[in-house]
């Protein structure tokens, strides 16, 4: 048999029951058992495991005196059974959720810039088409969530790739660039000034990301590269309810994504400094594990993602390909 064609099962006339048999003999480790639990006698379970093993040109299974165990051959195939058998699984509830309107579950990561204003218009474009459809959100730093993209938790993700040696086989679609900028409390004696520059502010007491983030890598060398040494007035939290509280209480700048410093500033409750600083963290985009195949409910936000986006960042339309990149 020419396991090599990756269509090798079509002309081995691979049967359902035969993956069933051997997720059995796995789980009970003896035909007889194995056999029962699938309703059929041991000899004809016998017939479909040496079958099997003909079929494939080797021994899944070694015969011992009190049952049976895998070899490396029957551990590999076993693996990719209970994978088969748990996407034609998903397939089902699919299909179903597609009768029911849409239901399902869909779990999707996201770093703060885009949780503030891209997916909240993704979801509440997909809840008006899709209300069942159940949507969860995890809202960490990129590397936290490359970690769960990676073993399977998230559908997808919007956030960034860090290092290029952890991304094999995931596809990256860009979305924006981050740009920072400085924000304070409403009424801060800063925003009367004008022609702000880097000296005007290096000493003013900041709140900033912790020592060893990007943002606040960034922020140092923003200062450094203007030949000025880095604020040392330094209180150091990303914690936003805490932020928020110290800016109130206290003249303190912080600095934040531009697209975060937004929304706040829509509630009033902070308000952007007018100076344009010469930082911003790399692009962020929509990642993806390249052999992962999306639900309809996932395939449905990620395609409101993708519009969402064209109209906030006015970058590529929602009509058109998106740029995908493998990484």
């Amino acid at each position: 048999m020419d396991t090599t064609n990756p269509n090798w099962f079509l002309k081995a006339r691979l049967k359902t029951r035969q993956l069933l048999l051997l997720i059995a003999l796995d789980d009970y480790r003896n035909i007889h058992r194995a056999a029962e639990e699938l309703h059929m006698t041991q000899p004809a379970a016998s017939k479909q495991v040496k079958d099997l093993e003909q079929m494939l040109d080797v021994r899944l299974f070694e015969r011992l005196p009190r049952g049976m165990e895998p070899t490396i051959y029957g551990e590999t195939m076993i693996r990719h059974a209970r994978m088969a058998l748990t996407s034609l699984a998903l397939a089902h509830d699919d299909i179903v959720a597609l009768k029911a309107g849409l239901a399902g579950q869909v779990e999707v990561g996201v770093i703060m810039a885009p949780a503030m204003a891209l997916l909240p218009r993704a979801i509440a474009r997909i809840k008006a088409q899709a209300p069942l459809l159940r949507i969860g959100v995890q809202l960490e730093s990129s590397n936290v969530l490359l970690d769960k993209l990676k073993h399977g938790a998230l559908d997808f993700m919007i956030g960034r790739i860090l290092d290029k040696e952890d991304s094999t086989g995931l596809i990256y679609e860009e979305l924006s660039e981050e740009p920072a900028c400085a924000v304070v409390r409403p009424g801060h004696p800063l925003l009367e000034r004008r022609g702000l520059s880097l000296e005007d502010i290096a000493a003013s007491p900041w709140i900033l990301p912790s020592p060893g983030s990007i943002l606040r890598h960034r922020f140092d060398m923003m200062f450094r590269r203007a030949g000025l040494p880095p604020p040392v007035n330094v209180v150091d939290t990303t914690a936003i309810l805490l932020v928020t509280a110290l800016l109130q209480q206290t003249d303190a700048l912080h600095v934040m994504p531009q697209e975060v410093a937004q929304y706040y500033a829509s509630l009033n409750v902070m308000r952007i400094l007018p100076i344009e600083l010469p930082c911003k963290m790399d692009a962020f985009g929509i990642i993806r594990q390249q052999d992962h195949l999306l639900s309809p409910g996932a395939d449905l936000l990620l395609k409101a993602v993708r519009a969402a986006a064209a109209e906030i960042y006015q970058t590529v339309s929602s009509a058109q390909p998106p740029k995908v990149t493998d990484v």
